[in-house]
């Protein structure tokens, strides 16, 4: 995969419900994307879950996303961000974790873990996206999940622009619920063209 990416390791502005634990990253969220608001329930006294370990353990992570977090990126800061929020209306917060290459902080997979009903321990994974480039979020209580896109030509700093879905949990699952795709301005301080600046709804 060409090198891509500008992604983020960002930061979720913490609301009430929402809270982040930052990452291993310091590049800017992705444009327009992913943005915190206050969940149903707080996550005030959440317990903070060993997000490396969780996904060494989970089968359902692929041997390609394990491989970036074989060893952290610097000390002991691995390239994970995590946040808690509750999206499944379980009474403990949901667990979303992003990881990302060290390298370039591009994003390699995105997955939400839901505490086990009853349980004191254990969490079950109730999403997985691997694709390149996907960073998830929280937008109104709704998993939110946002990916650059390149043209051919765009550098690594500049995507054309992103698409970003938004899921619902229903029926012990998340399905979509609402996708729209933003082109982002090509205006340069060179006098270059500027795109059309223009979004569409999907």
């Amino acid at each position: 995969m060409a090198a891509v990416g500008l992604l983020l390791a960002g930061c979720n502005p913490g609301g009430e419900g929402v809270r982040s634990e930052g990452s291993a990253s310091t590049t800017p969220a992705p444009k327009g994307a992913v943005s915190s608001a206050p969940s149903p329930a707080s996550t005030a006294g959440h317990k903070k879950v060993d997000a490396v370990q969780l996904m060494k353990d989970d089968p359902k992570v692929s041997a390609d996303v394990k491989k970036s977090l074989y060893k952290p990126c610097a000390a002991d800061e691995y390239p994970v961000e995590v946040t808690y929020a509750s999206l499944t209306g379980s009474k403990s917060p949901d667990v979303i974790i992003n990881v990302m290459t060290c390298a370039d902080s591009v994003g390699v997979g995105s997955y939400v873990y839901r505490r086990h009903a009853g349980a004191k321990d254990g969490y079950d994974n109730v999403y997985a996206n691997e694709q390149p480039l996907v960073y998830a979020g929280v937008n109104k209580g709704e998993l939110e999940i946002s990916k650059q896109t390149y043209a051919a030509g765009d550098k690594v700093c500049c995507p054309s622009g992103e698409d970003v879905m938004t899921y619902r949990w229903s029926g012990g699952r998340f399905t979509p619920h609402h996708r729209y795709h933003t082109d982002y301005s090509k205006t340069t301080v060179d006098g270059g063209t500027p795109g059309d600046g223009t979004g569409s709804e999907g």
